[in-house]
């Protein structure tokens, strides 16, 4: 195998490895100078043919100079060498765990004539990429040695150096089918070529030793000499990354126009139809961590299966608006998740990964941190997030001072219900629910003398506003125009278009959008039951034939019989509710 083509974007990035190098060797060249001076001083004094005050007093002030440099310089060079590189929190996955899946990977990169990965690792993440991991602090623990063959391996570890780790996004593997996932895998595989080229890895571990020193010297200490001396290493391992930026980024970009260019040559026509499984793949992911898998990590639970449940949403999503062509023939295809002895465990440990990234929970399961099947998810999260919200609304209500509603239609219970969050919502939302009420029970007597109008004095204007003291309009013949006035944008009406007033001071009926958004009555298999006890719904609905399957979001919703895209403020945090169209 080649491994370094004639691409152009091959040679572009060992050109920018090379000025990545020279800025090292300045470096170096900077640190060793006074030493060079030094040296030159002292052998001049040897021979006798530097002598003087003069030289003296240089030799007695460079000397020392150029040990404390040569130290300085020693200690960065150390630090840099022994930092440990930031490495992606990722899930191993062996030989053995998915034979198939290094099989496909050995043959794709023998087809693009590059070096294969040397493992491969999952992520919780709609990407893949090549990572370095020859670094000795993320080496996996040595072998046991025995006998005359002690240290055989540390020596073909030195003559032959470790191709990087392949890491693919674990929504991919569970999404896409085995062509697919080979098409999008092509271009990362082939920049295993470019990264065995001796110049562009030290440059690339230069960079990566540089990054790593920086993060050392930011990390919090108490000890002040230790700090001083972090310090001065910082400053300088950030004036060589400013100096090297360019040329660093440039490198990786020729790199990667390199791996796209021998890329194209395998399956070029279906990785153009794969690129669309990638866009629905990450609105899927997306959508599935913020809007099903947060609301259970709040509650201190985790889904153990998040890949299974990014399929199961993405398949009803297809089948139903119909997104990809071929929709029936496509599932008809082996997927990618087949290659795995045992996805189900694989899938376990991506979710718990998923959990600790993006949101922070612990790194195993204990009593206040366990996880929940999908089957298990509308009983542990959406009814419990339904109870919470339904407590919250209520006690909104009671401090607006809404109370349940009497009469021979009112319900039986006393408990809070849904009724009373609707009479409530349509009887006014501004707190003067409870005042009319009993402004019409006790009607207003005017005291004797008095006529019930307030007639203000001369040359007073009265509690009314200015629009009191409006002229009546004139009678041009012509018929009114009723209704709300004219909006003249943002500028003249900062907080909004003038609205309507509504309420019981109006008479006319509130607009039917909600104040707090209640989860709609949902069918028994999409999760659940249709809702708790102490809140049930006017008219719920039962499925009697429908699958469960984990709750998904389209990203479409409907509000005033029009589409949007933003959940409102009552959706946010809220599972969708079932399609209704």
């Amino acid at each position: 195998m080649t491994g370094m083509g004639v691409e152009a974007g091959a040679q572009a990035a060992r050109a920018r490895a090379l000025a990545v190098l020279r800025i090292r060797g300045r470096a170096l060249a900077v640190a060793l100078l006074p030493a060079a001076v030094a040296v030159i001083l002292l052998a001049g004094a040897v021979g006798d043919r530097i002598e003087g005050p003069v030289w003296d007093a240089a030799r007695w002030v460079l000397t020392p100079f150029a040990v404390l440099v040569l130290l300085a310089a020693a200690g960065i060079a150390l630090v840099v060498a022994r930092a440990r590189p930031a490495m992606s929190p990722t899930v191993p996955v062996t030989e053995e765990a998915a034979p198939d899946l290094y099989r496909m990977v050995r043959d794709l990169a023998d087809r693009l004539d590059v070096p294969a990965p040397s493992a491969i690792a999952l992520t919780p993440d709609c990407d893949s990429w090549l990572e370095d991991r020859t670094h000795p602090a993320h080496a996996p623990p040595p072998a046991e040695e025995h006998g005359d063959i002690a240290g055989a391996g540390k020596q073909a570890q030195r003559r032959h150096p470790v191709a990087p780790v392949l890491v693919i996004g674990s929504p991919f593997l569970w999404w896409m089918r085995v062509g697919e996932l080979r098409a999008v895998l092509a271009p990362v595989i082939a920049g295993t070529g470019p990264s065995a080229h001796p110049d562009i890895a030290a440059a690339r571990r230069f960079v990566r030793g540089l990054d790593a020193a920086v993060a050392v010297a930011s990390e919090p200490r108490r000890d002040p000499v230790s700090r001083a001396v972090l310090a001065g290493v910082g400053w300088v391992a950030r004036l060589l990354l400013r100096s090297c930026r360019v040329h660093a980024a440039e490198l990786e970009r020729g790199v990667a126009a390199a791996a796209a260019e021998r890329a194209q040559a395998v399956d070029y026509g279906l990785r153009i139809v794969a690129q669309e499984q990638v866009g629905l793949a990450y609105a899927g992911w997306d959508r599935l961590l913020t809007r099903v898998a947060l609301p259970a990590w709040r509650m201190g639970r985790w889904p153990s299966r998040l890949d299974a449940g990014v399929v199961a949403a993405l398949t009803e999503l297809s089948r139903r608006d119909r997104l990809a062509e071929g929709f029936a023939s496509r599932l008809g295809e082996r997927p990618a998740c087949d290659l795995l002895e045992e996805p189900g465990t694989v899938d376990e440990a991506a979710s718990l990964l998923a959990a600790r990234l993006f949101h922070g929970g612990p790194a195993g399961p204990s009593p206040d941190w366990s996880p929940v099947d999908w089957s298990e998810y509308p009983d542990e999260v959406v009814d419990r997030k339904w109870r919470l919200d339904a407590a919250r609304l209520h006690r909104v209500l009671d401090a607006m001072g809404v109370r349940p509603a009497t009469g021979p239609t009112a319900p039986a219970t006393v408990a809070p219900t849904l009724s009373r969050v609707l009479d409530g919502h349509r009887s006014g939302v501004d707190g003067r629910y409870h005042r009319s009420d009993r402004s019409s029970s006790r009607p207003h007597r005017p005291r004797a003398g008095h006529s019930g109008l307030h007639r203000p004095r001369a040359g007073h204007a009265g509690p009314r506003t200015a629009r009191s003291r409006r002229p009546a309009p004139r009678q041009t013949g012509r018929p009114r125009r009723r209704g709300p006035r004219r909006y003249d944008g943002p500028q003249r009406h900062p907080r909004g278009p003038p609205q309507r007033r509504t309420g019981p001071r109006g008479g006319r009926p509130l607009p039917r959008g909600p104040l707090t958004r209640l989860p709609d009555p949902r069918p028994r298999g999409a999760l659940g039951r249709p809702g708790p006890p102490p809140l049930p719904p006017p008219a719920p609905a039962h499925g009697q034939g429908a699958a469960r399957r984990p709750p998904h979001r389209d990203g479409l919703l409907r509000r005033d019989g029009h589409r949007r895209c933003d959940p409102g403020p009552g959706l946010a945090g809220r599972p969708d509710p079932p399609d209704r169209r």
